[in-house]
């Protein structure tokens, strides 16, 4: 069977009014929704919500386009996905560097490593597909935030530290739209649709005979 081409955009919308208990801001919505052609895919968001003003530790997902250019998935566990999304085995040294003035920092590590870092191997399913979006790597800024990654959702739909996470059922589905082209657009709302006002066209009106 062929495999669908990547989409060039997807959307990611804040769900407006859903957050999450013990949510960090009042009114931040947590919880958003993936919207890639016809197919809309409920996700999770950072526990800061959605920034245009990112910074390293705040927990917020940044706002604008990103591109996934590279993942990994855990081939001990699943099968590689299909994608025209660059992948390769998660081993157990992966790690990622987020020692904000490190020489490494936003970078893929090999553990051990001595500054301050995120193991990739880990116990739970969250990175059995983890897809690098681009933040913050070229050109890199320290301190405008590392590891901003589409991963798997916890099973309880919960809030990430700053990433975009999907339903593990969906996960593939929308992995089939993704290539290293594609935009992945997060904003905080989707735009309102205008209606067109209609315009009434004058009816003739027929002169009596006399």
């Amino acid at each position: 069977m062929q495999r669908p081409a990547a989409l060039p955009l997807i959307r990611v919308f804040a769900t407006p009014g859903v957050s999450w208990p013990g949510a960090p801001l009042r009114g931040t919505s947590l919880r958003g929704r993936i919207v890639a052609g016809n197919v809309s895919i409920a996700c999770a968001l950072g526990k800061g919500g959605i920034t245009h003003g990112k910074r390293e530790g705040d927990g917020a997902t940044p706002a604008g386009a990103h591109r996934p250019v590279h993942g990994y998935y855990r081939a001990d566990r699943i099968r590689k996905p299909a994608t025209a999304v660059p992948l390769a085995p998660l081993r157990a040294d992966d790690g990622w560097c987020d020692a904000t003035g490190h020489s490494r920092y936003n970078r893929h590590v090999t553990l051990p490593f001595p500054a301050r870092h995120e193991t990739m191997w880990r116990d739970d399913h969250l990175y059995d597909i983890v897809i690098d979006l681009g933040w913050n790597a070229r050109p890199r800024a320290q301190g405008r935030g590392s590891a901003i990654f589409l991963h798997l959702a916890r099973e309880d739909g919960g809030p990430t530290e700053g990433c975009i996470a999907v339903p593990r059922d969906k996960a593939r589905r929308l992995l089939a739209l993704l290539g290293p082209r594609t935009r992945i657009v997060v904003a905080g709302k989707p735009k309102p649709v205008r209606k067109r006002k209609s315009v009434r066209k004058p009816v003739p009106v027929k002169p009596r005979r006399r």
